[in-house]
C-alpha cells in the first residue's frame, strides 16, 4: 500500500477529524483529501507523472502538506525549495532536478523562481487557482523526493528516495510510538530537512492530527511553547538545538509525552532535561541517504550514556574496518547501513553514488545495497552503538549536514584570499558554531572583508551554512606530510574588536541587554549598544535565546523577526520601549522579583499595595 492509500484509509474511518491545522486554517480528513485530489488532477493534466520531479517553494502552511500529498497522488516526486535558500542556490538545484514545475504561494519572492517554465501559486489551504476533479489515483511512481543537502564540491548534491523507502520509515514508527487518533503531532522542521517526512506523514497515517507550526514560530522558543500548548500538543520531533531553546523558554510543555531528538548527537545534560515522568524520549539517527531515521532508542536515565538506538524494521547496521570486513566488539569502525531504507543514490552523480552506496555482502538476497555513512561508531558490551564522530569533513550545525569543502570553495573565490578553511568550535551556549579561517594573498583580510564576505557567502549558501566568525591567518596550519591540520585551528578569539565604535549602555535597560549578549555569544569585552549582534558571531537561535532571557527578565515579548530588523543592543532596547506601555523596564523587572515565590495572601496583599491599576 502506498503513502497516499494509507493516508487515504483514514478517509473511511474518521473523514470528520481534523487532519492538518496551521496557517491555512483547519483541513478535516475529508477535506485535505478533497484538495489533493483536486490538484493532483490539475499536475496530471501539466505532465506530471512518475519520476517527474515537482519543485515546491512553498512557506510552512497547511497547503504544504496538501502539495506534497497532492505530488505524490498524481505520481511524481517532490523536491523542496525553501524560500529562506538564496536565489543561486535554488537555481542550481533547479536545474541538477530538471524541474519544470514549481508549486508556490503568493507569500514568495517570485525573484527566487525567475526562468522556471510553469509556477502554479497555491492558496495557504492548497486550493489550487482553477479546481480540477479527477480519480484520486495516478500511475505510480516509485520516486518519493529528491532531498538536496551540502556537497564536498561545492555543490548541493540531490539524494533520490523511493517510495518504499518511506513506506517502510512509516510502518517502524507506527509500530514503535503508537500514535492514536487523539495524538497531535507540532511539525517545526523545514521541508528541505528530511526529517520533515516523518513529522508530516506518520500522524496522518495514524490518524492523528498535525499542526503545522509557522516559520516565526518554529525560530521562536516562546511562540513555539505557546503554540505546543494552545494546541495540547502530545508529540514533538526536533534537534538539540531546537529542543534548547524551548527549555529556555519555559520548558516543555508536559502534554508532549512522545519526545524524539535527532539530527546531531543528543547531549547527557540535553536528554536529562528532556527526560520526565509519564514521557518516554527517542534518540533517533539516520542520515538522508537512508531514509530520515535508521534507528531509534528510549533514553534511559542517567548515569548510562546515550548511544544509538536498535534498528528499526528492514535496517541492518554494520560496522565496518578500512578493509570492509566486520571490527571486533568494542573498536571503532565505520558504519555501513543496508536494508529497505537504502536510497537510490544521488541525481547525476554515478561516480559519488558508486562510491558511497556499495554492495551488500552480508545480505541474502542478491543486487542489495549498503551506504557507507562515514560515521565511526563501536559497539559497546551490552551490545548497544556508540557514537564517536566522523571520518571525514561533514559535520552537523543546528541538525543540518555540512560538507566544510563547499564553505571553503566559496571562500577560495574571494579574490584576495589565498587559503581558506572552515572549522566547528562550541560557543557560549554549547552549540557548535562555524568559523572561517583565512590567509589572504598579504597576510591581512582589506578593510570590510567581514562585511563582504558574508555577502558574498549569503549569496550562494543557505543562513545555517555561512561562518559565524572570521580568523585571519598569516598561513593555516599544515600536518608533516602537507596536510591542512585542522586540529591546529585555533579557536576564535571572543575579544576580537567589533568593527563598530564603541558606544557604552546609558541606561538600565541597555546595561542588562549588553550582558545577555556578552553571556550568550561568549564575548570577553563590554559589548557596545551600537554592536551588530550577527557580526558578533550570532545566529537565529542565539537571537531566540535572547529573546526568551528578555522575556524571562523584563516580561515583554520581542517578536525575533524585530531583533533581526534592529540587531543591536540599542535598537533591543527601542523595542522594548515600544512594547512597553505603563511600566518602566527596571520596575517590570523589579516586580517580576517580587512576583517569584509568593503564596496567594501575599499575592493579595502586593496587588492591594499597588493598586487598582495592577
Amino acid at each position: 500500500m502506498t503513502v497516499p492509500e494509507l493516508i487515504r484509509d483514514r478517509l473511511e474511518t474518521t473523514p470528520d477529524a481534523v487532519a492538518v491545522s496551521g496557517q491555512g486554517g483547519e483541513l478535516t480528513y475529508r477535506e485535505l483529501h478533497r484538495r489533493v485530489d483536486d490538484l493532483a488532477a490539475l499536475l496530471r493534466e501539466w505532465g506530471v507523472g512518475p519520476e517527474v520531479p515537482v519543485g515546491l517553494c512553498m512557506e510552512r502552511t497547511t497547503g504544504m502538506v496538501v502539495a506534497v500529498l497532492a505530488v505524490w497522488a498524481a505520481g511524481g516526486a517532490y523536491v523542496p525549495l525553501d524560500p529562506a535558500f538564496p536565489e543561486d542556490r535554488l537555481r542550481l538545484m533547479r536545474e541538477d532536478a530538471g524541474i519544470g514545475l514549481v508549486l508556490t504561494q503568493a507569500g514568495v519572492d517570485r525573484r527566487l523562481l525567475a526562468g522556471v517554465p510553469r509556477i502554479l501559486v497555491l492558496a495557504p489551504d492548497g486550493t489550487a487557482p482553477t479546481a480540477r476533479r479527477g480519480t484520486p489515483r495516478g500511475p505510480r511512481g516509485d520516486l518519493a523526493y529528491v532531498m538536496y543537502t551540502s556537497g564536498s564540491t561545492g555543490r548541493p548534491k540531490g539524494v533520490e528516495v523511493p517510495r518504499r523507502a518511506v513506506q517502510n520509515l512509516l510502518g517502524a514508527f507506527a509500530e514503535r510510538l503508537k500514535l492514536t487518533p487523539e495524538d497531535r503531532w507540532l511539525a517545526v522542521t523545514t521541508l528541505s530537512f528530511d526529517i520533515s517526512v516523518l513529522e508530516l506523514l506518520l500522524p496522518l497515517a495514524c490518524g492523528a492530527r498535525v499542526v503545522v507550526a509557522s516559520a516565526s514560530q518554529a525560530a521562536d522558543g516562546r511562540e513555539l511553547r505557546a503554540l505546543a500548548v494552545a494546541e495540547r500538543i502530545t508529540a514533538l520531533q526536533a534537534t538539540p538545538a531546537t529542543w534548547r531553546i524551548l527549555l529556555e523558554a519555559g520548558g516543555v510543555p508536559e502534554t508532549i509525552r512522545t519526545r524524539l531528538c535527532g539530527g546531531e548527537a543528543l547531549p547527557r545534560d540535553l536528554a536529562d532535561a528532556l527526560l520526565a515522568p509519564g514521557t518516554s524520549l527517542w534518540n533517533v539517527y539516520g542520515p538522508t541517504e537512508t531514509t530520515v531515521w535508521s534507528t531509534a532508542g528510549i533514553v534511559a536515565p542517567a548515569p548510562a550514556r546515550v548511544v544509538l538506538g536498535e534498528p528499526i524494521s528492514e535496517t541492518s547496521l554494520y560496522i565496518l574496518a578500512d578493509d570492509g570486513l566486520p571490527v571486533a566488539d568494542g573498536e571503532a569502525g565505520e558504519l555501513h547501513i543496508g536494508g529497505a531504507g537504502v536510497a537510490r543514490g544521488y541525481r547525476g552523480m554515478p561516480a559519488l553514488t558508486a562510491a558511497r552506496f556499495l554492495p551488500d555482502p552480508f545480505a541474502a538476497g542478491s543486487g542489495t545495497r549498503m551506504y557507507a555513512t562515514g560515521d565511526l561508531v563501536r559497539r559497546t558490551p551490552d551490545g548497544r552503538l556508540e557514537y564517536l564522530g566522523r571520518a571525514d569533513g561533514q559535520v552537523k550545525v543546528r541538525g543540518f549536514r555540512i560538507e566544510l569543502e563547499e564553505i571553503e570553495t566559496v571562500l577560495r573565490s574571494v579574490e584576495w584570499v589565498r587559503q581558506a578553511a572552515v572549522g566547528v568550535h562550541r560557543g557560549a551556549d554549547g552549540l557548535p558554531t562555524l568559523v572561517a579561517y583565512l590567509a589572504g594573498t598579504e597576510g591581512a583580510a582589506p578593510e570590510g572583508a567581514w562585511e563582504a564576505l558574508r555577502t558574498r557567502l549569503g549569496a550562494s549558501l543557505p543562513e545555517y551554512m555561512v561562518p559565524a566568525h572570521l580568523v585571519t591567518l598569516d598561513a593555516l596550519p599544515l600536518t608533516p606530510n602537507g596536510k591542512l591540520d585542522r586540529a591546529a585551528l585555533p579557536a576564535p578569539d571572543r575579544a576580537r574588536a567589533s568593527t563598530t565604535p564603541y558606544r557604552a549602555p546609558s541606561s538600565a535597560a541597555e546595561d542588562e541587554l549588553a550582558a545577555m549578549w556578552e553571556e550568550v555569544l561568549g564575548i570577553e569585552r563590554p559589548v557596545g549598544v551600537d554592536d551588530d549582534f550577527f557580526e558578533l558571531g550570532g545566529h537565529s537561535l542565539t537571537a531566540a535565546q535572547i529573546i526568551a532571557r528578555v522575556w524571562s527578565r523584563f516580561g515583554v515579548a520581542v517578536p525575533l523577526v524585530a531583533f533581526f530588523e534592529h540587531p543591536t543592543v540599542a535598537g533591543l532596547a527601542r523595542q522594548l520601549d515600544r512594547l512597553d506601555d505603563d511600566l518602566d523596564l527596571v520596575e517590570i523587572a523589579a516586580l517580576r522579583e517580587r512576583l517569584d515565590g509568593l503564596g496567594a495572601e501575599e499575592l493579595a496583599a502586593l496587588f492591594d499595595e499597588l493598586g487598582p491599576g495592577a
